[in-house]
């Protein structure tokens, strides 16, 4: 099982991305899918996740910018980020968790200039 994450780039600071991820591999829906992400110098930190009963959560920092959904096709999660700000800057990974079994992907990087 893979995890391609997709969709980062350079924005400006109040712009917006979108972060895709889409699995490849026999696997069933994940339990749960979502966004880390991990600043220079800085420990990997949780985004945003959803659950296959749509439970979401968000840490505080992205709460009212960003918003996570899951696709129609199985095991697809998009972060989409507005009001973007340099603080956001980082490389994003997608993760799958099965239970008590997690994939990540490769990571996509979001640039902010201020």
């Amino acid at each position: 099982v893979q995890l391609q994450a997709s969709g980062g780039g350079l924005v400006q600071a109040g712009g917006s991305l979108r972060l895709s991820c889409a699995a490849s591999g026999s696997i069933l829906n994940f339990n749960l899918m979502g966004w880390h992400r991990q600043a220079p110098g800085k420990q990997r930190e949780l985004v945003a996740t959803i659950t296959s009963a749509g439970t979401i959560n968000y840490a505080d920092s992205v709460k009212g910018r960003f918003t996570i959904s899951r696709g129609n096709a199985k095991n697809t999660v998009y972060l989409q980020m507005n009001s973007l700000k340099p603080e956001d800057t980082a490389v994003h990974y997608c993760v799958g968790k099965l239970g008590a079994r997690e994939y990540w992907g490769q990571g996509t990087q979001v640039t902010v200039s201020s």
